[in-house]
């Protein structure tokens, strides 16, 4: 899949001027997801992949600490509709290492959020739902990819 030509197909792009607008994006995203969902998200060191993917998290477990997970490579979570992977494959050598993490056999059974999506290459689904954070000049831009289109994103609050 080509990540770069899905988001420059923009269909929706919210501004976010500080971190709670981008966990209140994360936190309005958690109902338009289900099962089988690969979110393919992509952005800069620092860009808030983690800080989008906490609000959705946080909005169904309101305590709950979610960690970059850079060093674990997955952090996985029991969510009420469906369980969440959140992958960051940055540190991936190779696309087969997707297999060791067990990432492969359970595209079809969870929601994943996967990092540097790009790494899985060939094993990076078809149907993933290209998600992108960017610095702009006054903060950052969230921009969810023409494939988001059945999705109803347009009707987040652009917070």
């Amino acid at each position: 899949m080509n990540l770069q030509g899905a988001i420059t197909e923009e269909m929706t792009k919210f501004s976010c001027s500080d971190e709670a607008q981008l966990l209140a994006i994360g936190r309005q995203l958690g109902p338009l997801l289900e099962k089988g969902d690969v979110i393919a998200l992509t952005g800069d060191l620092g860009a808030g992949k983690t800080t989008l993917v906490r609000g959705l998290i946080q909005a169904f477990i309101a305590d709950e600490e979610v960690p970059s997970p850079t060093y674990t490579l997955v952090q996985t979570y029991d969510l009420p509709n469906y369980e969440l992977w959140h992958c960051d494959l940055y540190r991936l050598k190779h696309p087969d290492e997707v297999f060791e993490l067990g990432l492969v056999d359970v595209l079809e059974d969870v929601v994943s959020f996967i990092e540097w999506p790009y790494k899985m290459g060939q094993y990076l689904p078809q149907d993933a739902l290209p998600l992108h954070i960017k610095f702009v000049e006054n903060g950052r831009e969230v921009i969810f990819g023409n494939v988001w289109a059945d999705r109803r994103v347009e009707s987040l609050i652009n917070v």
